[in-house]
């Protein structure tokens, strides 16, 4: 069990356990929504805006940069790849389904005991399989802007003017969980702002960013994914 978590706490895995996600939201985006008018995740259509204002090909360039990020992680890691086991992956989306539901359950608990009134938000009018990509989505590309590049951009920053990493650390989660729920009210998918919401999702983000910190990106990915995937099936 020690190996276990040893083993999947690099950027090996969490790189070959994030790859189902982007081609499960990518495949399940175009067949639910063929008839061209695509919701997407707001963090994919930011980097997808800017691959278009390059005039690049957003869908193409994302895949080409994933296979080049992950060339260079397999190039680096070449030497683990022998020890690299399948079922090791299914012990990670296990792992990563039990933090889902104690998560869930936990934040739930506090924002009801907090304000008195569930955190429940209502989605918009999409159908089932819209939602399901949406969640796959969310997983993967929410975790990959707010836990690989805001934390670790937002924990240089605070170490660089503090220099004391422990408080760096602090600050950071703490800053991208605001960040990670204020998002959700913005642009043309936004929620409506309500405190229950923006209460759980913050303490849903700190959650996810000490999973990052200390399971890594693939966990946090999944456990993002799985809980949205739970609720997605429950409505």
């Amino acid at each position: 069990m020690e190996q276990y978590f040893k083993r999947t706490n690099g950027i090996l895995y969490s790189y070959l356990i994030s790859i189902p996600l982007l081609l499960l939201y990518e495949v399940l985006i175009l067949v639910s929504q063929p008839d061209g008018d695509i919701a997407r995740i707001s963090v994919d259509i930011w980097f997808k805006s800017f691959f278009a204002y390059f005039g690049l090909d957003a869908i193409s360039t994302t895949l080409i940069v994933a296979a080049i990020a992950g060339g260079i992680i397999i190039f680096r890691k070449r030497r683990e790849l022998s020890t690299v086991r399948s079922s090791y992956f299914i012990f990670m989306i296990a792992e990563a389904a039990l933090y889902a539901i104690i998560v869930a359950i936990t934040v739930s608990n506090v924002v009801e005991f907090i304000l008195l009134q569930s955190s429940n938000g209502i989605p918009g009018s999409f159908s089932k399989l819209q939602l399901i990509a949406l969640s796959l989505g969310a997983g993967l590309y929410e975790e990959l802007f707010f836990r690989v590049i805001l934390v670790t951009i937002l924990v240089y920053f605070f170490d660089t003017v503090l220099n004391n990493k422990k408080y760096a650390v602090g600050l950071a989660v703490v800053v991208a969980a605001l960040l990670f729920s204020g998002v959700h009210y913005v642009g043309e998918y936004a929620d409506t702002m309500a405190l229950s919401s923006f209460l759980f999702r913050f303490l849903f983000g700190l959650a996810l960013n000490l999973i990052y910190v200390i399971r890594g990106f693939g966990m946090a990915a999944w456990t993002h994914a799985i809980y949205d995937l739970i609720v997605v099936i429950n409505l």
